[in-house]
């Protein structure tokens, strides 16, 4: 399913879809906005001038003392020529006395919704646009002492008006059609790049859910879309060294394994097929067998241990006396130290508590300490160090053995890695304390460093944070 693209749910057409309504809605409020704001502007002009000549006509009509076709007539004849369609006059009652537009109307009533209500004392204007023009109607009251004597409308139609509004919808109609289509070119372009750069990061997580860590993507720009393509390189990075480490881890854990695990083997076997193997020689092999088991079971502790530091299991923290622990390994390490003469000098400060826990720390003086006397010289020295440094502690462990070549160091604490396989296997190393050590203290937040100390050996330097009163009262 997650490999199938559906036109329906793309992105581009989503796009295409969001982008599309937008645009419509721009177009009909471009279309539609203007051309109600000319109308309007349009009828408000209308009204201004048919109002301007309406005083004109009412103010010369008041002059007379009785409206009459003959009076009306007359004082219209005195004005300019009005600017009007047509002019149509009554008297009180609503009856015709002058019309320019439609003289057989003479005598009869005017039924007209703005003569009413010019008749009633209100001024009146109607305007609508229609086939290209715009028509208009205003009528106003003539007043005599304050009463109505008559009303006065006009008539008028403007085709000029109506036509540059008509240019004005043609020419909305015609840059509409231009912006969607420059839109539709460029969100063409724009939608076809993104939606590629987007498949571009899709294929890329695809190749690599399928086991392909190498694979890296190459995307230009600084946009959001390129920084995830180097988030998605980085990741992949992280994702393809994990992968190596695993591989590395497992074919080095199974050739540990496989080393005693031949041998138990080889030795049963022997006893199995040699019907006329002495009492002695069976006891060495038997013995041979218990070291290898040994093995077997040193390397299955330590490989248990590197997993529950891995998970962050039992990581409780508590105060723990670097002096005390010092003082019990050194006593456990002993006689492993004298079989070579080993001397294990220690100058320890005051107050050296770290927050840790036993066992971690156990973990990390045994290892060191140990390694310490196994890779050293006959008659050699090993010196255990702690100091209290503000709200750190130091522990560092030297000796006087064969040290660590400068290219070497940077590797000691990766897993199964040593220096000199033979002389490891000889003293019984797995290649995991270090890395024991390590991924130990620093899930308890401190830093272990090592350096070649001179003449002879190395020097490790463990810093972990100090134990404070105040975390012992919850």
């Amino acid at each position: 399913m997650g490999g199938k693209w559906n036109i329906s749910h793309s992105l581009q057409m989503r796009l295409a879809l969001g982008y599309s309504c937008l645009i419509a809605v721009l177009l009909v409020l471009m279309n539609t906005y203007p051309l109600i704001m000319g109308q309007n502007l349009m009828f408000r002009s209308q009204q201004t001038a048919l109002a301007n000549q309406l005083v004109l006509i009412t103010n010369t009509l008041t002059t007379a003392d009785e409206l009459t076709p003959e009076t009306v007539e007359q004082a219209i004849g005195q004005l300019e020529e009005l600017e009007v369609r047509r002019v149509l006059v009554t008297d009180g009652a609503g009856r015709v006395l002058y019309d320019t537009g439609e003289p057989s109307a003479l005598g009869k009533y005017a039924l007209i919704g703005e003569v009413v209500s010019a008749l009633r004392g209100n001024d009146a204007f109607s305007s609508e646009y229609q086939d290209g023009a715009f028509s208009s109607r205003a009528a106003s009251p003539v007043m005599n002492r304050n009463q109505v004597v008559g009303a006065v409308c006009l008539y008028d139609q403007d085709s000029d008006q109506g036509a540059l509004l008509e240019e004005l919808q043609r020419n909305l109609r015609l840059i509409s059609v231009v912006v969607c289509l420059a839109v539709l070119v460029l969100f063409g372009a724009f939608s076809t790049f993104l939606s590629r750069r987007v498949r571009t990061l899709l294929g890329g997580i695809r190749t690599v859910r399928a086991g392909e860590y190498t694979h890296r993507i190459s995307m230009d720009g600084h946009d959001e879309l390129a920084q995830l393509a180097e988030e998605f390189n980085q990741l992949t990075g992280r994702l393809q060294v994990t992968e190596e480490e695993r591989r590395r881890f497992v074919s080095d854990a199974s050739h540990e394994l496989k080393t005693p695990l031949a041998s138990i083997r080889l030795l049963t076997d022997s006893i199995l097929q040699d019907a006329s193997i002495d009492r002695d020689t069976a006891r060495e092999f038997v013995a041979d067998i218990g070291e290898a088991a040994d093995r077997l079971i040193h390397i299955s502790q330590e490989l248990l241990e590197l997993n529950r530091l891995d998970e962050g299991r039992d990581m409780a923290q508590e105060p723990v006396d670097w002096t005390e622990q010092v003082e019990k390994i050194g006593r456990m390490l002993a006689p492993l130290a004298e079989e070579d003469r080993i001397t294990l000098e220690t100058d320890l400060g005051e107050d050296c508590i770290v927050r840790c826990n036993q066992e971690d720390a156990s973990q990390i003086l045994r290892n060191l300490m140990e390694n310490a006397i196994k890779y050293n010289v006959t008659g050699g020295e090993v010196l255990v160090t702690t100091r209290r440094q503000g709200a750190r502690v130091l522990l560092s462990v030297a000796d006087t053995g064969v040290g660590i070549p400068e290219a070497d160091m940077p590797r000691i604490f990766e897993r199964f890695y040593r220096v000199d396989k033979a002389r490891s296997r000889a003293a019984g190393g797995t290649g995991l304390g270090l890395s024991i050590v390590r991924d130990a203290v620093r899930h308890h937040g401190g830093t272990i460093t090592v350096q070649a100390r001179q003449p002879a050996g190395v020097v490790f330097t463990v810093i972990l944070p100090a134990w404070r009163e105040e975390e012992s009262g919850g």
